[in-house]
């Protein structure tokens, strides 16, 4: 299929920014030569355009007033660019210019004269997209724009406008692009007439309504505030993302006390149904007092954030903490705590429970009992597994054995001072078996070892949800018994709502068994969880493409790379999207920066070049 389709269609994905000159057709015709060399010289001057052409990844197509510039390289350029020629402008004021950007396929080939041309959807769809402009205008379609979305430098500069009739029907969403010194702020003329029309009809159909049925009338416009407030509050208000705490601590290796008793708060946050929280692999992303708040609870999809500070000096302890109200970036409760290093799980407690208590979250007894839980009576044992969690977190990005090795040894010290330390014994259980996966098999008598740790665990503590989803991985990883470790996994999930490591097996496991919709609910669970961590969206993309569904494989493995560009495993496959849309499996696609190319057949795909150059 591929070979005969190849004489006639070679699409490609172009980055388009369409340019054209408002008012063009009513200048005199020296005003309009003028004008367009004027434009043409401060496209060329642009640092994107030289780039670009450079090195061969920029089309140019005239348009009469205006030009159309097709990048190839990155898909930031459009972008780029558009800002580069709106500043310019400021100093031309004679020359008037709306912009609007798409990224699409498009189909070179040779016009009348022989030269180089581009036809294609993206093409068509960057057209429709600025005809909805005015002077100033930078407009996005929203396909684009969710690229962009995903990067703090973009993020706060992006506006949705609203949807736009264009030609033949086509209904096309805009966002409009602008800054506090370039692009226009305004809302498009033709947006604001559609939306003054709009309310023409919306009003006479009201006003009817009133005369034949006003209780109903006034029964849909109750409903319609309802869902109108539904809207508004997409982001739960009882949602918190526990930041990085701060050490404030003279010595620099005290780092793991801090981290570790962040985690406790979160952990516990966690076991509180009525409370969305956000795993630590997202919000230790962002640094302990971000800059622009709103942004990162934007980012991470919750209304409150905690933000807080450790200072560790011998047996003393100061930790500071502060829950904002994000949206307004307002305080909402603040408190210092001095202690002896022995009561610090009071401390871990008393944060907890205050921020369940501001948020007005509701606890069942069980829960309750959960946030005053103690997980051991020895300060010196709690500071060993401490050490060893910090070692963990390395080790969860390094995959080093001897990292995980000395997270094992500082587990083993700590469960050597409190033999009924359940989270010493679940922890080191679930490094032993992550070891296991990534690094090198243990043999049978190794993994009865670790199953006796977490039996030890559950035996104390049953309802440890810790121990379960160690229980759950031992089953999945160690015996390969899906049913018994997805009861362990919903068991994790039921004691611990906000628990996404659970829920990134289990929809692991749904996967494996062909159970895709269930998987997919559960990939999309654990993302709301961690909308940060890389390998969440990843993993959906990979599903999509297994299904073949490859417009969502595509947005979820671009996602995945604007969260981590050198993910080789996400721009590989997001390369098999685009083979497996066209269906031409000779293509090696450049897309995201060039990351990796693929090649392969019908009857499977293999890497020809894969690496993570920028």
């Amino acid at each position: 299929m591929a070979s005969a389709l190849e004489p006639h269609l070679h699409l490609e994905v172009g980055h388009i920014l369409f340019l054209d000159v408002v008012g063009f057709s009513k200048l005199l015709a020296d005003e309009q030569k003028e004008l367009v060399q004027e434009l043409n010289r401060i496209v060329r001057e642009t640092e994107q355009f030289r780039e670009a052409e450079a090195g061969g990844k920029l089309t140019r197509l005239p348009t009469g007033d205006g030009m159309v510039l097709v990048f190839t390289n990155n898909p930031e350029a459009p972008v780029e660019c558009a800002l580069e020629i709106s500043k310019a402008l400021q100093n031309y004021p004679k020359l008037k210019l709306r912009m609007g950007i798409h990224s699409g396929p498009v189909n070179p080939f040779a016009d009348v004269n022989d030269q180089s041309n581009l036809a294609g959807a993206g093409i068509n769809v960057a057209q429709r997209v600025i005809c909805c402009g005015d002077a100033g205008h930078i407009l996005l379609s929203k396909h684009f724009a969710e690229d962009l979305e995903h990067y703090a430098r973009w993020s706060s500069h992006l506006h949705e406008v609203g949807i736009v009739e264009a030609k033949h029907g086509t209904k096309i969403p805009i966002v409009n692009l602008y800054t506090d010194e370039l692009g226009n702020s305004a809302l498009p003329t033709k947006l604001r007439q559609a939306r003054t029309a709009s309310r023409f009809k919306s009003a006479a159909v009201a006003a009817l309504l009133l005369i034949t049925a006003l209780g109903f009338g006034v029964w849909m416009l109750r409903r319609s505030q309802e869902k109108f407030a539904r809207a508004v509050g997409a982001i739960p208000g009882k949602s918190i993302a526990v930041l990085p705490f701060e050490n404030l601590s003279r010595d620099p290796d005290n780092a793991y006390f801090a981290d570790g008793t962040q985690n406790e708060i979160l952990t516990k946050l966690a076991g509180v149904g009525d409370l969305k929280v956000i795993s630590r692999t997202s919000s230790a992303k962002y640094k302990s007092k971000p800059e622009n708040l709103r942004t990162v609870a934007h980012e991470l999809g919750v209304a409150t954030v905690l933000e807080g500070s450790v200072q560790k000096a011998g047996d003393k302890v100061r930790v500071n903490v502060q829950l904002l109200d994000a949206r307004g970036d307002t305080h909402l409760w603040a408190k210092s705590y001095d202690r002896d290093l022995k009561d610090i799980f009071a401390v871990e407690n008393d944060v907890a429970q205050e921020i369940a208590d501001a948020l007005q979250a509701k606890l069942s007894p069980s829960q309750a009992n959960s946030l005053a839980t103690v997980p051991t009576r020895d300060s010196e044992a709690y500071d060993l597994f401490l050490k060893g969690e910090y070692e963990e977190r390395q080790a969860e990005s390094n995959y080093k054995g001897e990292t995980y090795d000395r997270a094992a040894t500082f587990y083993r010290q700590a469960i050597a001072r409190d033999p009924n330390f359940v989270l010493a014994h679940a922890r080191l259980a679930y490094s032993r078996l992550n070891r296991h996966w990534f690094i090198k098999r243990l043999t049978s008598g190794q993994l009865d070892e670790v199953k006796s740790d977490i039996e030890r665990a559950l035996a104390i503590v049953p309802d440890s949800p810790d121990a379960h989803l160690a229980l759950g991985l031992f089953h999945y990883w160690g015996r390969h018994d899906f049913d018994s470790a997805l009861r362990e996994f919903d068991r994790a999930i039921e004691l611990q709502p906000s628990n996404a490591l659970s829920r990134d097996y289990r929809a692991a496991i749904y996967r494996r068994r062909g159970e895709w919709r269930r998987a997919l609910a559960e990939f999309e669970r654990a993302f709301e969880l961690g909308p940060r961590d890389v390998w969440k969206s990843d993993q959906l993309g990979s599903t999509y493409l297994v299904l073949r569904r490859w417009p969502e494989a595509e947005h979820w493995l671009k996602h995945a790379l604007a969260l981590d560009p050198h993910h080789v495993g996400a721009a590989f496959r997001h390369n098999l999207t685009y083979i497996g849309s066209t269906g031409d499996y000779s293509t090696c696609q450049a897309g995201n920066g060039g990351r990796a190319c693929a090649e392969g057949s019908n009857n499977g795909w293999r890497v020809r070049n894969c690496h993570s150059g920028g």
